[in-house]
């Protein structure tokens, strides 16, 4: 009875040596040595059985059971995400596992805001793992692959300006350089001929545009009041005086200081409007359509001034006297 038993005990254990033999070949072990890339969308709400199930079915693995069990081993069964990955059938299963769990995406989201600047594009990309900050704004500062970027002295990134707001999706691996080539060819694209045109007729280069553009998405929070502020803008062009643009000493400094003192507006930047006049040497951040076509189609005004009220609204003056009492009104 006992032999019997011990028997039945040494063949148990085999069979589990067994089993973790073969659970072990076949997790260390790719369906096949080939390294061609195999697109598969893994869609939220996906069961790690379900996954599991595609992953068979394309080919990149041999056996459903067994991606599950080391899903669950790894503690990692509730763990897959969803998305799009490039994987190889020369990928072992742990590897596939890892890169699931991981969220190495053949290709990444991420959307740039309007008015964000050059600074907050590379703080964004690095957040989401696309591409180093450092090394996407030592590439911005001369990066300029269409003629009307071309900036003057004292311009602190060429590219600010025309890194187009809009959600992008950019394969995995991507250079800063390629991911700039894609920005501004968008902002290529969307700035139409018509636009061009209309820069023309305006005696503006697209570049001028821009800048004030850029001015308008800054100092604008309210939409309708868009080509309101651009028509200040112009206006004050127009008679020789300085912008003295809030916004450009912000740009300055490198963050939005809510209340700008006398000394901010003293500090020495060609950005600096209060000191110089006409247009800063470039944008100072990324606009979208609507404050581009606010200056493109400013508003017929005879406004030089505006202030901000408590809730982001304007008030806007003709003559200074004018502007001193809104100032009093907005501050009571």
């Amino acid at each position: 009875m006992r032999q019997s038993f011990g028997k039945k005990l040494v063949l148990f254990f085999i069979f589990l040596a067994f089993i973790a033999g073969t659970i072990t070949y076949g997790l260390a072990r790719p369906v096949s040595s080939a390294n061609a890339p195999v697109l598969i969308t893994v869609e939220p709400g996906m069961t790690t059985n379900d996954i599991g199930a595609l992953l068979k079915q394309r080919g990149l693995i041999s056996n459903v059971f067994l991606f599950r069990v080391l899903a669950k081993i790894e503690g990692l069964e509730g763990s897959l995400q969803a998305g799009e990955y490039q994987i190889t059938p020369s990928m072992t299963v742990r590897q596939i596992i890892d890169m699931l769990a991981r969220g190495e995406t053949a290709y990444r989201q991420f959307t740039i805001p309007e008015g964000f600047t050059v600074d907050q594009v590379a703080a964004l990309l690095e957040q989401h793992k696309i591409s180093d900050a450092t090394q996407f704004k030592s590439l911005a500062r001369a990066y300029a692959p269409y003629d009307y970027m071309t900036a003057g002295e004292g311009t602190l990134y060429t590219v600010e300006g025309f890194l187009f707001p809009d959600t992008y999706r950019v394969a995995s691996g991507a250079t800063a350089e390629d991911i700039l080539k894609m920005l501004t060819k968008q902002f290529d694209q969307q700035f139409t001929p018509a636009m061009r045109a209309r820069a023309a007729e305006l005696n503006l280069s697209i570049r001028e545009v821009i800048i004030l553009a850029s001015l308008v998405e800054k100092e604008a929070q309210l939409e309708g009041e868009r080509p309101v502020i651009a028509s200040v803008f112009f206006n004050r062009l127009k008679q020789g005086m300085p912008l003295q643009s809030c916004a450009t000493i912000q740009y300055i400094l490198g963050y939005p200081k809510p209340k700008l003192t006398v000394q901010d507006t003293q500090i020495p930047s060609p950005y600096n409007t209060y000191q110089h006049s006409g247009l800063p040497p470039g944008p100072i951040a990324n606009p979208g359509l609507a404050s581009i076509q606010a200056v493109l189609y400013p508003a017929e005004t005879e406004y030089l001034y505006f202030v901000a009220d408590k809730n982001g609204a304007h008030r806007f003056s003709r003559t200074y006297d004018e502007h001193l009492a809104a100032i009093d009104q907005v501050g009571k």
